[in-house]
Order: structure tokens, then sequence, then C-alpha cells
């Protein structure tokens, strides 16, 4: 019934308006205004206040040279304006907070964002004393702020002390991600005491400048090329951190090797990879509910007019009607996260279904 109204309507306009010269004629409002600019006269410059400073304004769209002057008469088709070349500006390099920590994740493979890192902190005057490129991780000298890059030293605010840091290299969730985090500790110049390390960051302000600085200088080296570590490149990228596998029931559950925070977001771009629609999501219970017999909504997609007109997109009842509706579970069970999809609270999923959307979740992010 509401295509039959859309066609009945389509019809009437057409039937109404062919023939009315009001509408598509020389005069009419859809008129062929390709040579209206043959009528446009010069009129004389704006004139500003003296004293102003003028600045040029360069066309977005200038008109080519070989455009006929107002002079020539009759129709002339106007050509094409060159195209506006737009670079989208993207960083391989994020930063991410949680409650308690702070990293960088990189779309990287470890192998080359550990020989970068590295890098940085040898550019900036920093001194190696151990480094295991097996486990991503090197941890520079006790160092003082006169044997650093004066511009590091003056943005990380560094005294007298001296000042020592570790980083590590990580491989992340996703395949060929990275995720990177340093801890720096310090003790007053010419002390000889052993620092430990601690668990959570001692110089909170310290490490948040730093990482920040570490940041812009991975950036910097990817722009301009970088080299990899062979023996870090062999050890990295094996094994995959994602698995799927079956629980004593036979219910298949993806396994992920990180904790709570980082696998809910990495599960969430998943899905978007996936083309699965996420109608809600509950962070406190860890779960996506989602719609399998709809794609991934894209909020730039609007339905045209002939769409709207003849009814293409689906209505409430018709997505009603044909959903798919299901309940994806992230859950940290003793430390290990893992991912299991279920029809609804207290019901699972049909086996084939689960292990259809796991595989898809873990292509997307192994």
């Amino acid at each position: 019934m509401k295509r039959l109204a859309g066609l009945s309507t389509l019809a009437l306009i057409i039937s109404g308006t062919s023939g009315c010269g009001w509408l598509w004629g020389e005069d009419g409002y859809f008129r062929d205004r390709g040579s209206d600019y043959l009528q446009a006269r010069q009129v004389a410059p704006m004139q500003v206040p003296a004293g102003t400073e003028l600045r040029p304004i360069e066309p977005l769209l200038p008109i080519p040279q070989q455009v006929s002057d107002t002079r020539v008469t009759g129709d002339y088709e106007v050509p094409r304006p060159q195209r506006l070349l737009i670079a989208e500006e993207t960083s391989e390099f994020s930063l991410q907070t949680s409650e308690d920590a702070r990293w960088l994740i990189a779309m990287r493979a470890p192998s080359l964002v550990w020989a970068a890192a590295r890098q940085f902190f040898t550019d900036n005057g920093f001194q190696i004393a151990e480094e295991r490129p097996q486990t991503g991780e090197f941890i520079t000298a006790w160092q003082t702020s006169d044997q650093l890059a004066p511009a590091l030293v003056r943005n990380l605010g560094l005294g007298d002390g001296e000042t020592r840091v570790r980083v590590r290299v990580e491989p992340g969730v996703q395949r060929d991600t990275s995720e990177i985090y340093l801890l720096s500790v310090q003790r007053p110049a010419g002390s000889s005491a052993d620092v430990a390390w601690p668990e959570t960051t001692a110089n909170a302000e310290l490490d948040r400048v730093l990482l920040d600085e570490l940041q812009a200088g991975l950036t910097n080296s990817a722009a301009q090329g970088g080299s990899a570590s062979l023996l870090a490149e062999r050890e990295f990228d094996a094994p995959s951190r994602v698995t799927l596998s079956e629980a004593g029931s036979g219910t298949p559950v993806l396994q992920l090797d990180t904790d709570f925070n980082r696998a809910w977001s990495s599960v969430g771009r998943a899905l978007a990879a996936s083309d699965i629609l996420v109608e809600d999501l509950d962070r406190s219970l860890g779960v996506y509910y989602i719609n399998l017999a709809e794609g991934a909504e894209n909020p730039d997609d609007e339905p045209g007019f002939f769409s709207r007109l003849f009814g293409g997109a689906p209505d409430r009842e018709e997505i009603e009607a044909r959903a798919e509706r299901y309940q994806l579970r992230v859950t940290d069970v003793n430390g290990d996260i893992q991912v299991t999809l279920d029809k609804d609270l207290d019901t699972i999923a049909p086996a084939d279904v689960a292990r259809r959307v796991l595989n898809m979740l873990k292509d997307n992010l192994g």
C-alpha cells in the first residue's frame, strides 16, 4: 500500500507538470543556467577603510583561462572545475586511558614499533641500559637532565635529579597492532639507590607528558619510514592472542588474552568491521545487544528522494518481523576474557549461530 501511494503521487506530479513551460521552459525554474555567467557585469572593487590590512583571497574554484569572456554570445558549456584533493589526516598512534593506566595503541606490528620507540629515546639522549627485544622491553640508564635533549627536558619539567624509564611493547588484540607502556622512576642526583619499579606510575604527570612526546616522535618516524628488528619480528607475531574454543557443554567461546577494558573496545570495533548491528549495549554488564538481520548502522547513510517516495527503506514493522536478536557477552573469568553469544539472559544461542558470529569477530580481532 505504501509503494502504491508513492507511485500514485509520482504519476500525479508527472501529469501535472508535463508540458508546463513555467517549470522546464526557457524561463522555467529548472531551466539551463549554464550560460548565466556570461550576462554578469563587472563592478568596482570593494573599498575597505584606510589602514586595514588586506589579505589576498585565493579562489577555491578558479575559472580556467580558456573560458570565453563577456563579448561572446550564445550558449557555452561550462567546464568542470578541477577536483580539490583533500588528504585525510589519520594517525597510526592513539592514546588510550583507563582508570589507572595510560598507553599508546599503534596500528603497526610490534617489531616496527619496538625499533622506532628505542630510536626515539636514543635520539633524545637516553642510553639503553637493558634491552630484551624478545619480550619487547628496554630500560634506560639513570641520567640527569643535562644529558638529555633540552627540548624534552623543558617539556618534561625535569629537575636536578636522575631519571630512568622502562618501555614495554606488547602485541595488540588486533592483528598487526601494538600497545606501548612506559614507566619512569626518579632519585636524587648522585644517589646509588636501586629504586624498584612500582606496580603503577609514581610520576603520573611525567609519564603522561613523556607518552605524549613518544606519540609525536613515533608519528614523525612513521611518516619518514622506519626499520624493523628481525629478532623482535620473529618473537612478537606468534602466537595469536585470540582463540576460539568450546566449553565443556560444547558452547563456542572466544578467548582474548587482554584485560576487560581493551577487550570491550576491541569487540565493539570487531562488530562494526563484521557489519553486525549493535542496537544497544551495557558496559557494566559487558553485553552488546546485536541484531544479525541488519547491517551495522552508518549515520551518514540517508534514504534518497525516490527511496522515501516508494518506501524503499524498511519500516519498523518489517525490521521487527525479520529481527534476529542476540546478546554478545564479554566476561572476565578469573582474569581471562571470554566472549559468548546468548539468545537471551536464560538461553544460549544455537551453536552454529554462535560459531559463525564468533568466527567473524575472531577474523577481525586476530
